[in-house]
């Protein structure tokens, strides 16, 4: 393809998702107890929920410039003429402006850096639909913006069965008015604006699963829609969540269900459950 696309591995495509479609993923770190590992190479999804069920100290940090610059001079070396590398929003990570600074090494004329402005599947779809726009033999401009387009028309909701591990991590923003609730209220957040921010709460996760369903009808608006459904460690509820999408929801084209890598999960904890509405246009 002319056009390379780069992601980063917060988007947690699913298992050939990313061979399929020809994208290349940068992983960011995960550090547990101060050891380092790659996010979804090194370190996957029962890894990381073990070590927070043993109460280790992790911690994430973002990929850094040299290596994504790697990445895009691969990718550049491989036949490519531009590069467009999507990431996860700079509100919630470094990697969007590590990203910036490793474009202006390699050359700003060759490539292009999106800010999706949401993470997981809202990012992973835009980092697909750009793929394929590229694989159309879309310009650098035209893959740019179908990557824009697409993380315009995600939305994201997910409920968490604590707020700790998002305080831990500094990532909680707006939500942090939710700290105060009872240990018995479930949290349902989605992310605006690049940012989280609280929905409301409910009394169990069965609630919260109900809630995740209605808010997906509502934000599809009977329109043809892609579904993801994220969990990390609880792949029975992810599969019921799943089933019942698509039994609500007609006209969805399938939905796709992916565990959360190290990297999110991390900032979410063990028992998290979210979907992701992306609109077709």
């Amino acid at each position: 393809m002319p056009v390379a696309v780069v992601t980063d591995s917060t988007a947690h495509l699913p298992e050939g998702f990313a061979e399929r479609h020809g994208v290349r993923v940068v992983p960011l770190h995960v550090l547990v107890d101060g050891v380092a590992s790659l996010d979804g190479v090194e370190m996957g999804p029962e890894a990381l929920a073990e070590a927070l069920g043993q109460h280790r100290i992790v911690t994430t940090s973002r990929p850094t410039p040299g290596e994504l610059a790697a990445a895009f001079r691969n990718a550049l070396a491989d036949g490519a003429d531009s590069v467009v590398s999507v990431h996860l929003s700079k509100k919630l990570s470094g990697t969007w402006e590590a990203a910036v600074v490793a474009a202006q090494e390699v050359g700003p004329d060759r490539v292009r850096v999106v800010d999706s402005r949401s993470t997981a599947m809202g990012l992973g779809f835009a980092a697909l639909r750009a793929a394929e726009e590229a694989h159309r033999g879309g310009s650098a401009q035209d893959v740019e913006r179908v990557a824009v387009a697409t993380a315009g028309r995600a939305e994201t909701f997910f409920a968490v069965e604590t707020l700790d591990y998002l305080r831990r991590g500094g990532r909680i923003g707006p939500a942090a008015a939710l700290l105060g609730t009872a240990l018995a209220v479930k949290p349902v957040l989605h992310i605006a604006d690049g940012e989280i921010r609280p929905w409301e709460k409910v009394r169990t996760m069965q609630r919260a699963t109900n809630r995740l369903v209605e808010l997906a009808a509502d934000a599809a608006a009977g329109g043809p829609v892609d579904l993801a459904v994220h969990h990390l460690a609880s792949p029975e509820r992810a599969a019921e969540l799943a089933t019942r999408l698509e039994e609500r929801l007609h006209r969805s084209a399938g939905c796709v269900v992916s565990e959360l890598g190290a990297v999110v999960g991390a900032h979410t904890g063990p028992g998290v459950l979210g979907v992701v509405v992306q609109r077709v246009e």
